[in-house]
């Protein structure tokens, strides 16, 4: 078993499970914070997957998503927090 099958066959299931849970929190998510963090995460998984077949496939190609999806999730990140400083209780 080389790096790719590997990748393909343990690591993106693995994922996809975790996926699966973190879709699971996002709905039944009891409060918006829940699901912002859900919601990050989910993102974070997908940059998981993205760089996985990028190595799996040998297309650097995804990583470049891959860092870019990165950065936008980071700025929704701190936007977030500033909304939730800002915020009166």
């Amino acid at each position: 078993m080389n790096v790719q099958d590997f990748l393909l066959f343990t690591i993106l299931p693995l994922l996809s499970v975790a996926a699966l849970f973190v879709l699971l929190r996002l709905i039944r998510g009891p409060s918006l914070s829940d699901r912002v963090v859900a919601l990050d995460l989910l993102a974070t998984l997908i940059i998981g997957f993205s760089a996985v077949y990028a190595v799996a496939t040998d297309q650097p190609a995804f990583l470049d998503v891959a860092v870019i999806l990165a950065l936008v999730t980071f700025l929704g990140t701190v936007a977030f927090a500033y909304y939730l400083q800002k915020r009166e209780w």
